[in-house]
């Protein structure tokens, strides 16, 4: 497979570089081939301006101005580069550490200036409705999180106090990469990093490698299709009756 491996940490000592190292020598042991977007050591901007898109009106409309910007190919030079690698990628590999239950500002900041309209949503399909949540632009590809949290292993677990982990990530593995149309798999927790012993990154580095040793035969999330399970909005009446909250998008 061909693989992007999105990486945001600013600590090239951390144990999330190491973990980093060690799945990029897993990845080329197991005959993948692979690029990189270290966003902290890319210097990566992060915030969406009207330069972005060359916009020359008064007022910036930031999904108007990205997909007329993309269809023009008249996008910023480093967003074409990352569009350019996610369009070669078979697979997506996004690594960081969480912080106030969500990813850096700076990975935040890449979706915000990759993703844009035309490229990532907002394509239509024969019948005039956008293709999204299973059947987006970004479709055939799979998406697979590595985060590492400061929490001990059962803070995040369904009956834990912050929630369990899918859960806390469902912006970014519902809202972000099922939206758009990726297979979703069920993201790797490294917890306990910021305490983290040399045994435990060794551990850790092992159940790193044996989700990468199967990642292309690994079942997805059970996400509901919007196309197959909605109208409008809702999920019809039959699919899931009586059940609601984030349980209810799942098969």
């Amino acid at each position: 497979m061909r693989i992007l491996w999105l990486f945001a940490h600013p600590e090239p000592r951390s144990l999330n570089a190491a973990l980093r190292d060690a799945g990029r020598k897993a990845l080329a042991d197991l005959g993948h081939e692979l690029r990189e977007s270290d966003l902290y050591a890319m210097g990566w901007n992060p915030v969406v301006s009207a330069a972005d898109f060359g916009a020359g009106t008064d007022r910036l409309v930031v999904g108007r101005d990205s997909a007329a910007a993309y269809a023009s190919g008249t996008l910023a030079a480093d967003i074409r580069e990352e569009q350019d690698k996610l369009r070669w990628a078979d697979m997506v590999v996004v690594q960081f550490p969480l912080w106030w239950f969500g990813p850096p500002a700076i990975l935040k900041g890449w979706f915000d200036r990759v993703l844009v309209e035309g490229f990532a949503y907002g394509v239509p399909a024969e019948d005039g409705r956008p293709l999204r949540y299973g059947a987006g632009p970004l479709s055939g590809k799979r998406a697979f999180t590595v985060v590492t949290t400061g929490s001990a292993a059962p803070g995040f677990a369904p009956r834990g106090v912050h929630g369990a982990l899918r859960d806390v990530l469902w912006p970014l593995l519902h809202g972000v990469f099922f939206y758009t149309g990726m297979d979703v798999l069920a993201p790797l927790e490294i917890s306990a990093a910021d305490k983290a012993t040399p045994e435990d990154a060794d551990r850790h580095a092992a159940r790193l490698r044996d989700r990468l040793a199967g990642l292309a035969d690994e079942t997805p999330i059970p996400f509901r299709s919007e196309r197959a399970d909605y109208e409008g909005l809702l999920l019809r009446p039959d699919v899931a009756p009586g059940l609601t909250g984030l349980d209810a998008h799942l098969r």
